[in-house]
């Protein structure tokens, strides 16, 4: 079915309102299906931090995993405040957005020097942490501290263009102001970060952008789209962004035993700070070979020997589809200059596990390490054919049979008495001669 417009005439911007019917039908509903989500165990607002800035522009069931490992690694904001960059952006690799893991530790940082290492909660000092937005300033001090503070997300500003029946996109300046005054609006009087939480989820399990379950909603009765049937045409959201195809060419330069690593600066648009192997968009014309001449000669300094394709690498970001060509090579000349990268060094392969990489680059890895693997299997002899014993027609050496070098004793002696007999003719017919 073709997705129509929603008509104006049936559409309201006036100010939506809430009771306290609502209220309790929501908390109701949510105490009955809230999924037991890691960071919702306790209110400590050093898990709720994480866990929000984790959930920024990604999944729930792909934070878990990583939230438990970053918990495991630093369990207190102290062991936060302590650690490396390297160790943070190493504990958070593989969920991508490196910035968010470097603010968090900046702030981090800053509540342990000037806060006594704890999350403070007045507004004014949270909000001038790095890294933290509307979004995470309303999580946080709703959750933890059941202040009134909206939370608005995907799932809460779905969830409220849908109960108003609001009709601008999603993008405008003119939604997020209403958004987040609808959204102050409704707020209870108490259990704030229940109501925030059961908001989201709501939008998560039942108002979900496509075939929402309006039948099991627990307040469609307030619901403006279900009652004038739009509740799949809103919200409306601004035309989807071209997506552009990226062609790249990635090194695996090798020295003796050794591959060299490069390290993005700390100004990068993508990946500050984290470790890769050296790799560049294909320019007009050029072609993978070419390109990777360039880049080792141009950017590196090095002459190489070009070697094997490992394969191909695709991966996504924004509205970006890379597809990064993987070839090895071995240096034979040139001194290294680096011109794009603050660091470089040349390690052994299990060195690798410890440098953070972007998701990408730590599949290289990968591949080299299966490469490897079938170059062992390929390499490694074939086994010799097992002795089949005589007697027992056994693959093994057979002690229960008497036979332990795999030949029956019976057989020895047929053997035996059978070389005897034509020894014995031989010599009779030499003595007797010819007839």
């Amino acid at each position: 079915m073709s997705r129509r417009r929603p008509d104006p005439g049936i559409t309201s911007h006036e100010p939506f309102t809430v009771d306290s019917g609502f209220h309790r039908a929501l908390r109701a509903w949510f105490r009955q299906v809230r999924r037991p989500l890691p960071w919702r165990q306790s209110r400590d607002p050093y898990r709720i931090w994480v866990s929000e800035v984790m959930l920024q522009q990604t999944q729930v069931a792909t934070v878990i995993p990583y939230f438990h490992r970053f918990l495991e690694t630093f369990p207190t904001l102290s062991d936060l405040a302590a650690a490396s960059e390297q160790d943070v952006l190493r504990a958070w690799e593989g969920l991508g957005y490196y910035r968010r893991a470097r603010s968090l530790h900046r702030a981090a940082r800053i509540l342990a020097r000037d806060h006594g290492g704890e999350i403070p909660h007045d507004a004014e000092a949270l909000a001038r942490l790095p890294g933290i937005g509307r979004y995470t300033l309303g999580a946080i001090l709703s959750q933890a501290f059941d202040q009134r503070y909206p939370a608005v997300d995907a799932n809460v500003a779905r969830v409220l263009c849908r109960l108003a029946a609001w009709d601008k996109p999603l993008e405008t300046s003119s939604t997020q102001r209403w958004l987040h005054a609808t959204a102050e609006t409704i707020l209870p009087e108490r259990k704030v970060g229940e109501f925030n939480q059961a908001l989201m989820e709501l939008g998560s399990l039942i108002c979900k952008s496509s075939g929402p379950k309006c039948l099991l909603c627990p307040v469609r009765s307030w619901c403006r789209s279900a009652q004038r049937g739009l509740q799949e045409l809103l919200p409306r959201k601004a035309k989807a962004k071209e997506l552009h195809t990226v062609v790249e060419a990635a090194v695996v330069l090798r020295r003796r035993n050794r591959l060299l690593l490069v390290k993005r600066s700390e100004n990068s648009v993508r990946w500050a700070g984290l470790w890769e192997f050296p790799h560049d968009g294909l320019r007009n014309g050029e072609d993978v070979p070419t390109a990777l001449c360039r880049l080792v000669e141009n950017d590196l300094g090095l002459r190489v020997s070009l070697g094997d394709h490992l394969g191909i690498i695709t991966y996504g970001v924004t509205r970006f589809r890379y597809q990064m060509h993987v070839h090895v090579a071995k240096v034979v000349g040139g001194r290294l200059r680096l011109r794009n990268h603050g660091e470089a060094r040349w390690m052994r392969q299990d060195q690798l596990a410890d440098l953070p990489m972007p998701s990408p680059q730590r599949r290289v890895v990968r591949l080299l390490e299966e490469t490897a693997s079938q170059q062992r299997v390929q390499r490694s002899p074939k086994p010799s054919s097992p002795i089949q014993c005589r007697t027992c027609n056994g693959t093994t050496r057979n002690e229960s049979c008497g036979n332990p070098d795999g030949r029956t004793t019976a057989w020895r002696r047929r053997w035996s008495s059978s070389a005897r007999d034509r020894q014995a003719g031989r010599r009779r017919s030499m003595r007797l001669g010819p007839i």
